[in-house]
């Protein structure tokens, strides 16, 4: 009856979130926030949702799941370049808030260790809300966006050394420092081994391993789930918790040059188990608990929600970013992390904390996580607010631009897409690039990327997000030289909403209606006219004139 029940409970797990949703666009709230308010409507408000047995362990495996798909967003060579700003500030708020936290829950009345497990958990910001609501307002890759991800990067391997230190601890009860001692340094070692085969792994074995596989779709996303376990077994083996195994593996896949694909790939099961994790949070909220420390966990709250962005604000400000990047990029870090509640959950379990403490965390996460969803939603506004009422004065930011300050890193603009790099792909690829024209290049096969004169991007076109990173709203046209009807036909449809027009491959003749219904401007036929002729008649009806006729180019 056990796999009954724990149907049963995922049921009403998405059963609510599924409400929940709906509602919240009705209302405009954050489907964080919706989650978070499920799971207080299924727990603490009817008991429907009694978090126990087989659904605690879904959700710690969701919770290794969640991390490893955290780990795969951070792209060491996303943030290189403001590697400096990241790790100032990163390390800068984590002693800040530590130290100020520490004093703060001492203040309120908790012994000393109780304060330090306070004050770390409050320390650190949650890269899952804040990468899925960035990624919502398609801010993500923006110069704020980029600086918080290079943050939160630093913030994530500092905890990983928490973490690490917390299973050194409780690998023995007893209280001999020695014992202690000898427990804390094997558990390092044991992190340090699997730390150092994440990287060989992406440098020597990964790229080769996974290239293979990139040409499946199920390959791809088997393999990487078989390498996330294969890492939480190995963190089992060394004593370590599953979390630091399933965080380093993401970290290791997204090294890899197609780790946009596999993000992709995966993105489907990190948003079940944001909402499996952020409802079953609400469900364990113990309210006895949470309102006889009510005070102390307002106090608290407030202290991350004011105190974290306005030394983020200082921080960013001093290394010479203007004041609506340095605005926008505090807001981000308002709140605390999912590893919080790890943290404060492993202290639990080897017995240094309560489950006051417990409570407190997860009240300040509910609180602070609610409350930042809307911050950064609405942080444009919020920060005309802000500058309005003169609250920014004092950090004497130099002044900026709205476009400065969201510009979009990278990004193509003004180019052609061309997808499926058969034959007649490729040479529209040389031939565009011979005569100047700016290109990037689309396919599913690693392999046939290579060699080409222009930037190649690997991924499914089925999938809404590759047209997006290959820039189809800022794109002059797009081409597509596959022979696969219902993908020319989802091409056709995609960038006649984006107002692109688009010349594809009429392979057959008899699709030649279907394309036109669908709005496609150059229906071509590469054994009918040749590449000459499809290129002389796109330049002819202006696609490609202002390449062709400007000596600059």
């Amino acid at each position: 009856m056990i796999e009954v029940e724990l149907l049963r409970q995922l049921g009403l797990i998405l059963l609510a979130a599924a409400g929940a949703l709906l509602l919240a666009r009705l209302v405009r709230v954050p489907s964080i926030v919706a989650y978070l308010v499920a799971g207080v409507a299924l727990g603490p408000a009817t008991g429907l949702l009694p978090v126990s047995g087989p659904l605690d362990l879904i959700a710690h495996v969701g919770i290794a799941l969640l991390l490893f798909l955290v780990g795969l967003e951070l792209s060491l060579d996303k943030i290189r370049d403001l590697g400096k700003v990241a790790v100032v500030a990163g390390l800068g708020q984590v002693g800040f808030t530590a130290v100020g936290g520490f004093a703060l829950a001492w203040a309120l009345g908790f012994s000393p260790m109780e304060a330090l497990f306070l004050g770390v958990a409050l320390t650190f910001s949650s890269t899952v809300v804040v990468v899925k609501l960035l990624d919502q307002k398609r801010e993500l890759d923006t110069l704020y966006g980029r600086i918080s991800v290079g943050i939160f990067l630093v913030q994530d391997l500092v905890v990983i050394v928490f973490l690490t230190l917390l299973a050194g601890l409780g690998r023995h009860e007893q209280a001999d420092p020695l014992v202690i001692a000898s427990g804390v340094l094997l558990a390092f070692g044991g992190m340090a081994v699997l730390l150092v085969t994440a990287l060989l792994a992406s440098r020597h074995v990964l790229p080769r391993l996974f290239g293979w596989a990139a040409s499946s779709s199920q390959t791809l996303f088997v393999w990487s789930l078989a390498w996330c376990f294969l890492f939480v077994v190995a963190a089992e083996k060394l004593q370590l918790s599953l979390e630091i195994g399933a965080f380093l593996a993401g970290i290791s896949l997204a090294q890899l040059p197609y780790n946009h694909d596999l993000r992709r790939r995966v993105h489907p099961l990190m948003n079940f188990f944001i909402a499996v994790f952020f409802v079953t949070l609400g469900a364990r909220m113990e309210m006895a608990a949470v309102l006889g420390h009510w005070p102390a966990a307002g106090v608290l709250a407030l202290f991350v929600l004011i105190g974290n962005p306005f030394i983020f604000l200082w921080i960013i400000a001093r290394m010479g970013y203007g004041e609506r990047t340095a605005f926008l990029t505090s807001v981000t870090v308002a709140q605390i992390s999912e590893f919080s509640f790890i943290f404060a959950g492993m202290g639990l379990a080897s017995g240094l904390i309560d489950e006051a403490v417990l409570a407190v965390v997860t009240a300040v996460g509910f609180a602070t996580i609610a409350a930042s969803a809307f911050m950064i939603l609405y942080n444009h506004s919020l920060y005309t607010w802000v500058k309005r009422m003169g609250l920014l004065r004092p950090f004497r930011a130099r002044q900026e631009t709205p476009e400065e300050a969201v510009r979009t890193v990278g990004g193509p603009s003004g180019h052609v897409i061309v997808v499926g790099m058969n034959a007649l792909g490729r040479r529209l690829v040389e031939a565009l690039c011979s005569r100047g024209v700016p290109v990037v290049a689309v396919d599913t096969d690693p392999a046939k990327l290579a060699g080409l004169p222009c930037p190649g991007l690997m991924g499914d076109t089925e999938y809404a997000g590759v047209l997006e990173e290959a820039g189809l709203a800022k794109a002059r046209l797009l081409i597509s030289a596959l022979k696969i009807e219902d993908a020319n036909n989802l091409l056709a449809y995609r960038s006649h909403r984006a107002g692109v027009p688009a010349a594809i491959h009429l392979f057959d003749a008899s699709v030649r209606g279907d394309l036109q219904e669908l709005g496609v401007e150059f229906p071509m036929s590469s054994k009918g006219s040749g590449l000459k002729r499809v290129l002389g008649a796109l330049e002819k009806e202006g696609v490609l004139r202002p390449w062709s006729e400007s000596p600059s180019s």
